[in-house]
C-alpha cells in the first residue's frame, strides 16, 4: 500500500511587481479607452468560460457518477466518454442519457462534450466499426444537446506521418460532415498534429463542423508553439481546449503557461470550456480543486 503524501500544496506562483503594474496601468488607463479599444473590452467583458473535467480523469469513464466527483471539485461540466455499444451507460440507449439526466439534475455538472478515446484503439482511420460510432455520436450529441464531440487520435489510431491514414479520415470526415452540420455538432479533432497539419484536413474536408479539439499538453509536448498557434488556427477552427501539462505538477507549476494561454485566447476571442485532463500529484480531489480555482482565476464566468 503506498504511503500517502502530506506535505502542502504548493500556492500558486505571485504576481511580479512588473505584471502588478500593469493591471494597474490597466485598470486606470480602462476610463481613457479608444472606442475601438472600448469595444474589444465590452466584448472580452461579455465572453464566458466553464471549467469541465474527462470523465477517465475521475477514475469514472462512461459512468454518470463522474458528475458528482466533478461537483466534489468544484468543476462546472465533465467530458463523457462515448464509447463501442453494449455499456452499462451506453449514451445511444435512452436508459443511459436518462442516468446522466439524472445525475445532472442531482449534482449540478453537464455534460459539455462528448470523448471518444475509444478511437485510440478502434482507429477512425481504418475501422468500420468507428467509422459507424462517429455517426452514432453525432445523433446522440444532439439528443443530449451537447455541441462538440471529440475524435481522438493517438495510439492505433495515430494519423502523424500517415498520409494514407490522413487521406482516408478526410474521406470518412468528409461523409460525415453533412450529418454534424445539420445537427449543430462539431467533430473536434484531438492529434499529434501541428497546427498547418490541422489545417490540411480542416480545409480538405471543407466544413466548418470540423474543427481542432486544442490540448495543450500534447501540442507543447510536440514541441509547437502553443501561444502562436491558437492564434494561428483562430476561433473558427478550435472548438474546446484541453488544459494539460506533462510536467505532471498542479496547475501553475508546470511548463504551461495558462496566463499566455490566456492572452492567446482572448485574441481570438475565444469563448467556452477548458477540461481538465491534468496530473493527481496529490490525489484526485486535492489536485482537481486547485487546478479548478486556478483555471477559475484566468478564465472566470464571464471574460
Amino acid at each position: 500500500m503506498k504511503q500517502k503524501r502530506t506535505e502542502p500544496i504548493p500556492p500558486a506562483p505571485a504576481l511580479t511587481r512588473r505584471s502588478l503594474l500593469i493591471r494597474s496601468a490597466s485598470a486606470a488607463g480602462t476610463m481613457a479607452l479608444s472606442p475601438s479599444l472600448s469595444a474589444l473590452f465590452a466584448e472580452q467583458k461579455s465572453r464566458w468560460f466553464k471549467i469541465g473535467v474527462c470523465d477517465w480523469n475521475l477514475g469514472r469513464r462512461g459512468t454518470p457518477d463522474a458528475i458528482r466527483v466533478a461537483t466534489e471539485v468544484g468543476l462546472d461540466g465533465v467530458m463523457a466518454s462515448f464509447g463501442g455499444p453494449g455499456g452499462k451507460y451506453d449514451l445511444r440507449k435512452p436508459e443511459g442519457c436518462r442516468a446522466y439526466a439524472d445525475a445532472t439534475a442531482k449534482h449540478g455538472p453537464v455534460i459539455c462534450s462528448l470523448g471518444m478515446g475509444v478511437l485510440n484503439g478502434v482507429p477512425y482511420k481504418s475501422d468500420p466499426k468507428a467509422e459507424k460510432w462517429v455517426r452514432d455520436s453525432v445523433g446522440v450529441a444532439r439528443a443530449l444537446n451537447v455541441k462538440v464531440v471529440l475524435l481522438a487520435f493517438f495510439g492505433r489510431g495515430d494519423i502523424k506521418g500517415d498520409a494514407k491514414g490522413t487521406q482516408e479520415v478526410i474521406r470518412r470526415l468528409r461523409e460525415v460532415a453533412p450529418e454534424a452540420e445539420k445537427a449543430g455538432v462539431i467533430l473536434g479533432l484531438e492529434t499529434w498534429l501541428s497546427a498547418k497539419e490541422h489545417m490540411h484536413i480542416i480545409d480538405s474536408v471543407g466544413s466548418p463542423n470540423v474543427q481542432v479539439y486544442y490540448d495543450l499538453g500534447n501540442s507543447l509536448k510536440k514541441g509547437y508553439d502553443i501561444y502562436r498557434e491558437i492564434r494561428e488556427l483562430g476561433r473558427e477552427h478550435i472548438c474546446e481546449f484541453h488544459a494539460k501539462d506533462y510536467a505532471g505538477k498542479l496547475f501553475g507549476h508546470g511548463n504551461v503557461d495558462f496566463w499566455k494561454v490566456r492572452r492567446a485566447i482572448d485574441a481570438i476571442g475565444y469563448s467556452g470550456w477548458v477540461v481538465v485532463e491534468g496530473a493527481q500529484p496529490f490525489g484526485l480531489h486535492k489536485s482537481y480543486r486547485h487546478d479548478a480555482n486556478f483555471l477559475k482565476g484566468i478564465f472566470p464566468p464571464k471574460g
